[in-house]
């Protein structure tokens, strides 16, 4: 059996953050993700998905992500149910994320920029649930100066990308 989910797409408001009562950190936001194809007037149509991630990655979601950000989602759909106000059952499907990335500079979804706990700019991209938060897409061992970075165009100069066979699979 298989149950995976991966989703791109940007968060419709700010992420809640809550704590369960044992401590447990717990991130709720929804992520608005575009159709591939348009409807009859010529528009392109979104879904909106709920999503849950827990722990320290929902801590980084809520300190790092907003209205706007652009995230991937990797993770699992559940459905849960409980008893409403008015005493009917609901039942609630959501994804539960085991790994969220943050596919773009904190700045570029309108911030004003900010400053990460070092007292530096900060444009952390992704937490995937490893400690390396502050780990970069680009870091590596080889030289940066040959990459481009998540921020720039690659197709900048004239269309054409330099790629060296280095970074081919084949």
């Amino acid at each position: 059996m298989m149950n995976r989910v991966v989703l791109v797409g940007r968060l419709t408001k700010d992420p809640e953050l809550r704590y369960t009562p044992n401590g447990v950190a717990v991130a709720t936001f929804t992520l608005a993700v575009n159709r591939t194809f348009t409807n009859q007037n010529g528009e392109r149509e979104a879904d909106f998905i709920n999503c849950v991630v827990w722990r320290k990655p929902a801590e980084n979601v809520a300190n790092f992500l907003k209205k706007g950000s652009l995230a991937g989602v990797d993770g699992r759909l559940q459905t849960r149910n409980y008893e409403g106000q008015d005493g009917k059952r609901v039942y609630v499907t959501e994804v539960q994320a085991e790994s969220v990335q943050f596919l773009e500079p904190r700045n570029a979804a309108g911030s004003q920029g900010g400053s990460n706990q070092y007292g530096g700019q900060r444009d952390d991209y992704s937490y995937g649930g490893n400690n390396n938060q502050n780990q970069r897409p680009y870091d590596n061992n080889r030289s940066n100066q040959s990459q481009t970075r998540v921020d720039q165009d690659p197709f900048a100069n004239n269309g054409q990308i330099d790629i060296s066979d280095d970074d081919l699979p084949f």
